[in-house]
């Protein structure tokens, strides 16, 4: 075993040949301590101040807290702090207490579980939808239920590792980002030959921030006999001329068999859904382990019920957000960096080397500017890249602050390679 440390990823440590699982973890331990010695360790940073557009951080070997703008959030829409959701959490848990004691099925469903899953599947234009406690709970448990050892998940390479994981335990056959002849093909070999076929997408694409082919992908998994299912948690509340994101994009409620998506983006919470027919969601209901088997959510996600409310009242978050968007991603191009393809509120600021990343998050937390640095295996070791986060709450002048912070780490790091050696 010899893993140079400089070049390394999380991915790396994962099965480590000829360690068992403690020395694995004393291996990973002396990576992380590499890490944070550089300088670069730059996860699981402690808050000290309510989730927004700019926190106070205590960073590592610190004592005093650093005031940061925060482009780490996928609360997109500042709902997290909105007074009127807030109040609508403190009205839920002075009625009905801290937690619900108990899993669905068995006395954990409350008149506010009720009133969420109508809610949601109404976002929709469906009727109905099934609650899990965690957005990527709501991926992984629903394909793990759905899909077994005579089936097929068709997955775009780009979706999230929740949707992964719930495919471990069926046949699973991937296709390039957004590549619809491939997908073809893959549909085509597959014909006749698996008893559930499903294609798996996401609506925006969390590491890269682009869209669905979405019209194309229904015409061919329609075409080929097979199911679609569309995750779109970074899509809710942000994309879509009401915010119900690209299946409204493509005027698509209709045609998509199963969405899925979670509370805790724009809409300010925590939580997962999936909406779907009448007869999936209740075999969901009752077939689902990670639901039938976990206690249901606590009386806090009442304030989802006012933020799904607000996504339609106050529609001046999606706009405020949507100019910041605009703003941030002009700006940095202007300045030569290579942000992709991204149409929503993520944005990365593409690198192609880990130590280069890494070291770039470093030179932003001194600049006071708190983000991702994303590597392998979350986007392919060539992709590597600064993720941002864009909020409604961002102010412009908090925006031009990072794109200066941008500029500097340029001038030390030549990332858009405009910079004369």
């Amino acid at each position: 075993m010899n893993i140079p440390y400089e070049k390394a990823s999380f991915k790396d440590f994962e099965n480590i040949e000829g360690l068992d699982a403690y020395a694995t973890a004393e291996e990973f331990t002396k990576y992380l301590d590499f890490l944070k010695v550089n300088g670069h360790l730059n996860y699981r940073i402690e808050s000290l101040s309510p989730c927004g557009p700019e926190m106070d951080l205590l960073l590592p070997g610190d004592d005093v807290p650093t005031r940061c703008v925060c482009l780490v959030s996928n609360d997109y829409l500042s709902f997290s702090q909105h007074p009127q959701i807030k109040a609508a959490v403190i009205d839920g848990v002075q009625r009905f207490g801290t937690g619900s004691g108990a899993s669905p099925a068995i006395g954990g469903h409350f008149v506010y579980h009720q009133q969420l899953e109508e809610k949601i599947a109404a976002f929709y234009r469906k009727s109905n939808a099934i609650l899990y406690t965690t957005g990527y709970t709501a991926n992984s448990a629903t394909l793990q239920c759905l899909l077994h050892k005579e089936d097929l998940a068709i997955l775009d390479m780009a979706v999230h590792a929740s949707v992964y994981e719930g495919c471990l335990t069926t046949n699973v056959k991937t296709f390039l980002h957004n590549n619809m002849q491939m997908l073809e093909q893959v549909l085509k070999n597959a014909q006749d030959k698996y008893r559930t076929k499903m294609v798996i997408i996401d609506g925006v694409y969390s590491q890269d921030g682009d869209i669905a082919e979405l019209n194309e992908i229904i015409n061919l998994t329609h075409k080929y006999g097979a199911y679609l299912v569309i995750d779109d948690a970074h899509g809710i509340g942000v994309i879509g001329d009401t915010g119900r994101g690209v299946i409204e994009m493509y005027n698509a409620f209709d045609k998509v068999d199963i969405i899925t998506g979670t509370f805790s983006k724009a809409l300010g919470n925590i939580g997962g859904y999936v909406v779907a027919s009448s007869e999936i969601v209740t075999y969901l209901k009752f077939q689902s382990k990670q639901h039938l088997f976990s206690t249901t959510a606590t009386p806090a996600v009442m304030g989802i019920l006012k933020a799904i409310d607000l996504v339609d009242n106050e529609p001046e978050w999606r706009l405020k957000l949507w100019d910041n968007i605009q703003f941030i991603k002009a700006g940095l191009i202007e300045l030569g960096f290579d942000v992709g393809t991204t149409a929503s509120a993520v944005i990365p600021v593409k690198v192609g080397d880990i130590p280069k990343t890494l070291e770039a998050g470093r030179l932003l937390l001194n600049l006071g500017v708190y983000a991702n640095p994303i590597m392998y295996p979350a986007v392919s070791k060539k992709n590597s890249r600064i993720r941002l986060n864009i909020m409604a709450g961002h102010t412009k002048e908090q925006l031009t602050k990072v794109l200066e912070a941008f500029k500097i780490v340029d001038q030390q790091l030549n990332i858009s390679g405009k910079q004369t050696v």
